[in-house]
């Protein structure tokens, strides 16, 4: 067998067994980030944060029944197939870029949304509704208080209206005796929670950015591969000879 088509193949079958392996990875981290975005949404406003989490999932989806597809189109040569399935390849590497791309652009804007986001979702603290619960879960899971640090509560009407006092969520888990009292600092989560929601969703876009860029990779040889085998299988059925051969 021809080496060129023999590497081709090999780059083929194996990208189709990866194209399972794949989709259960793709789904499994778009599924992160929209959980994420869930736990988090009363500080995250902007819905567009959702599309890449979106196109990754479904890619994921069809992931399986185009792996099968390249297999036996790569083992048969099949030129119809390899050519749909060149096709499919190529649509899932531009949904990726489109994927990479929008993850750039959200990050980007991260910042400024999520510190005016957090600030009116802070000042709407009373202790009992949607607010509250989002704000509690958030101190309580990221082990923070306040907007920028513990002080920030100062300037919301739920410090001046419980005796200038911050949400018993602001409390260390370890401790039993936390008022909520700002001379007691010791008891408390002093750090903002700001930088910390900011560095848990840069670190989950950057390890779904990885991967993605990953796939893509690894989809561009696979294009590569399917022209390769189109190419020399036509040339076999033709009757032409390359001067190498």
């Amino acid at each position: 067998m021809d080496c060129g088509i023999f590497t081709s193949k090999t780059v083929l079958l194996f990208l189709s067994l990866v194209f399972c392996a794949a989709g259960a990875a793709l789904a499994y981290i778009g599924s992160y980030v929209i959980h994420s975005y869930n736990n988090f949404d009363s500080f995250i406003q902007d819905k567009y944060a959702l599309v890449p989490a979106a196109i990754t999932i479904g890619i994921s989806v069809v992931m399986f029944v185009f792996g099968l597809l390249g297999c036996c189109s790569t083992l048969r040569e099949s030129k119809f197939g390899l050519s749909f399935f060149f096709l499919v390849i190529m649509m899932m590497f531009a949904a990726e870029v489109a994927a990479l791309v929008f993850s750039f652009i959200y990050q980007g804007k991260i910042s400024g949304d999520l510190e005016r986001s957090m600030n009116e979702s802070f000042s709407m603290y009373d202790g009992q509704g949607t607010e509250t619960k989002g704000v509690d879960y958030l101190q309580s899971q990221l082990q923070c208080c306040g907007v920028n640090n513990y002080t920030s509560w100062a300037n919301t009407t739920w410090f001046s209206s419980q005796n200038n006092t911050v949400p018993l969520s602001c409390c260390k888990n370890s401790t039993t005796q936390c008022t909520g009292r700002l001379d007691q600092p010791n008891l408390l989560n002093v750090a903002g929670c700001q930088v910390k929601l900011k560095s848990l969703i840069e670190d989950v876009w950057g390890y779904a950015m990885l991967v993605i860029l990953g796939f893509a990779v690894v989809k561009f040889f696979g294009m590569t591969s399917v022209c390769v085998i189109t190419c020399r299988s036509g040339n076999r059925r033709s009757g032409y000879q390359p001067l190498y051969a």
